[in-house]
């Protein structure tokens, strides 16, 4: 999305720019990624602390300013939820984490949670294997800032922050369309991953049906389902926020600080969505039909070694019968003082076990 838009767009002459949360300036401690003013889409150069950068925005009337924390302490933040009037349940939710995806309201102020994933790179996936690693990104936007918080190993907004700078047009619209690049960079990483899972839907798919036994597959189907889980508690609940934010005002309902251009862009983002959501119940599908397919194969293993230890059953038990009768101590018993009557017994049993051995293999039991 970002880079079609840079292509359309003239870039302009770009300073030197330095960063605006230098630890020694700033009151945000180390969990400060980035504080950097933007006026008419251009970041600016220079060093302020926050609260003298959302002076300089407020005094201009143009511009927004763009924090970024990671993990931040309680302490930490107060700083920053004290700076913006962020809402105390907001603030806990962010410094606390493990939050579905939502979009809340407060006053003019919007809150975000993204759940962030990325593709666990394995050398052969196992019963125990990571698949999909999660972290958050919250969002607080309001007429004038953006505040990201971001929890978890990856998910940096480097690389978009600086996409974005190549467009400044985009960024004069203000916090919302720094809440789209966030949005539609998230579920880009949701297809990279679906696409990545698929390649080890694949090789497990392949590897059960060349198995005629199976069963030994079935711990990684499993472990597959679950890492696919995961993927769908980060995918599913965004549906509903992209949905409100892509929606068309309703007067009296209209959410604040929402740019009306940046509304088509937030439901592009939303089709995106929808087909990972697709995507992945159809996965969901595909290891079901896998399951049951190797299942079957297990049943069919033990079916055919029933068969085969009943066949050799049936034949132990012809010399088991034969050597059972003339065990007995009978004084009368046909043949017991013949001269062939050994050999006739042996020939008989011999003979038997061969008919039953031959019509067992016949019948495929054998």
């Amino acid at each position: 999305m970002i880079s079609n838009l840079r292509k359309a767009v003239r870039l302009p002459h770009r300073r030197r720019v330095v960063d605006l949360s230098h630890p020694a300036r700033s009151p945000l401690g180390s969990a400060v990624v980035n504080c950097v003013v933007y006026l008419d889409g251009v970041r600016q150069i220079g060093h302020c602390p926050a609260a003298e950068a959302i002076e300089q925005v407020r005094s201009c009337g143009n511009g927004f300013v763009w924090i970024g924390l990671h993990e931040p302490s309680q302490q930490e933040f107060a700083g920053v939820a004290e700076l913006f009037g962020l809402h105390p349940l907001a603030v806990e939710d962010a410094v606390d984490a493990h939050q579905r995806p939502k979009l809340e309201r407060y006053d003019d102020t919007l809150f975000t949670v993204f759940k962030t994933v990325r593709y666990v790179e394995h050398a052969e996936l196992t019963s125990t294997s990571e698949v999909v690693d999660t972290g958050e990104i919250m969002v607080f936007t309001g007429p004038d800032f953006v505040v990201t918080v971001r929890h978890g190993r990856h998910g940096s907004l480097g690389p978009l922050r600086e996409d974005l700078e190549t467009v400044p047009e985009q960024l004069a619209k203000g916090p919302s369309a720094v809440l789209h690049a966030i949005a539609d960079h998230v579920v880009d990483d949701y297809l990279a991953v679906a696409d990545a899972l698929q390649n080890d839907i694949d090789d497990v798919e392949t590897d059960v049906f060349a198995s005629r036994r199976g069963g030994a597959d079935t711990g990684r189907i499993y472990q597959l389902k679950r890492e696919l889980l995961e993927l769908k508690r980060a995918v599913a609940p965004l549906d509903r926020p992209l949905q409100t934010l892509s929606a068309l005002p309703v007067p009296g309902q209209s959410l604040p600080g929402v740019d009306p251009d940046i509304r088509a862009y937030f439901r592009d983002v939303a089709d995106h969505l929808a087909r990972v959501t697709e995507q992945i119940t159809a996965f969901d599908d595909l290891l079901n039909s896998i399951l049951q397919a190797n299942l079957a194969q297990v049943t069919v293993a033990q079916n055919e070694d029933m068969r085969r230890i009943s066949a050799w059953v049936a034949i132990i038990a012809v010399p088991t019968m034969v050597c059972g009768v003339y065990g007995m101590n009978f004084d009368h018993m046909p043949e017991l003082r013949w001269t062939y009557g050994y050999p006739l017994v042996l020939g008989v049993i011999v003979t038997a076990c061969v008919v039953i051995h031959r019509g067992f293999r016949r019948n495929g039991w054998l």
